[in-house]
């Protein structure tokens, strides 16, 4: 992990960094989960999100039930050993087909993990019978993980608008209330120690009565903030020895994510859920073309992944 030299840009050669030194990549040593971006129109604009939803942007489109089959069935063809499909947005549940999306992959007997903030778009009549037939057919297989930025109320709604808290509870509750399994995904950028954002999960989830483990890392996943203003090192093939770090450990190792671009007539397999619109991260049309390396050419890569330690898996 270096300095940048004067004479040249980090990030800016995919096999080089700044300093000339050789660029870490890492290889998918065993895809365990797909993703499916449902498309990134959302019901509220976030102060701080990764992909800039919002209720205008359709930079990536609606998928289809009928794109998801498809690389359900390119899994089989790779012999990939998937075990979670995961579905984020956007909001996934703004999608008009997001329960038939989430049917195809438990009817195959994946485990599916679905990212949502919990708040309208999940609690419309329709989309609530048609997650209580799911959740009485597959039961566990399902997990819903909440966007819950923090524990207090005034933090959150800083984040995602006056009154997202109450809603987004609200939501929960009938979670909890019909029997479904949840998570929740909190975030680190207003300076709370693990131990202190963990302890004030715990006491939510206990008042609650929500079944989450506020412990768990898969349960209570916290993301470190992904500042594009920060100034991060580059990641060289130094730096695991260094770091004392895996490249199997990392998300892209084990993880692709499939995307819908506007106007574009088929889906896209990506490096990473993080990237929609870094182009030198798109891998092609098919399974078969996101087999190859990935290269750490991003400072998400570098604070986000090998520096945070953060994965959007459970």
């Amino acid at each position: 992990m270096n300095d940048q030299s004067p004479s040249l840009n980090k990030f800016s050669h995919p096999d080089i960094t700044a300093k000339g030194e050789v660029r870490a990549s890492v290889a998918l040593t065993g895809a365990k989960t797909l993703w499916f971006n449902t498309g990134t129109l959302c019901n509220i604009t976030c102060v701080n999100c990764y992909i800039e939803s919002s209720p205008e942007n359709d930079r990536l489109v609606y998928m289809t039930a009928d794109e998801v089959s498809d690389f359900l069935d390119q899994i089989g063809e790779r012999d990939w050993p998937v075990t979670e499909i995961g579905f984020t947005g956007g909001e996934p549940f703004m999608n008009p087909e997001i329960i038939e999306m989430i049917r195809r992959p438990l009817e195959r007997g994946f485990e599916v993990l679905v990212l949502t903030n919990a708040m309208r778009p999940l609690m419309r009549p329709r989309v609530q019978a048609g997650l209580l037939a799911l959740g009485a057919e597959f039961g566990e297989r399902l997990t819903l993980r909440v966007s819950l930025d923090h524990y207090k109320r005034n933090l959150h709604d800083e984040e995602r608008g006056a009154g997202a808290y109450d809603c987004t509870l609200d939501g929960m509750r009938w979670l909890r209330d019909n029997g479904f399994r949840m998570a929740v995904a909190g975030r680190t950028i207003w300076g709370d120690t693990d131990a202190d954002s963990r302890a004030g999960y715990g006491a939510l989830f206990a008042a609650e009565g929500f079944d989450i483990d506020p412990k768990n890392p898969a349960m209570t996943v916290l993301f470190p903030e992904m500042d594009e203003s920060v100034d991060v090192p580059e990641i060289t093939t130094a730096c695991w020895g260094i770091l004392n770090k895996r490249p199997d450990d990392m998300m892209c190792a084990t993880s692709r994510m499939v995307v819908k671009r506007k106007g574009a007539e088929k889906p896209v397999v990506l490096a990473c859920t993080l990237l929609a619109y870094s182009p030198e991260f798109e891998m092609g049309e098919t399974l078969a073309e996101a087999e190859r390396d990935v290269k750490l050419n991003h400072r998400h890569c570098a604070k986000f992944c090998v520096l945070g330690g953060a994965s959007c898996s459970a």
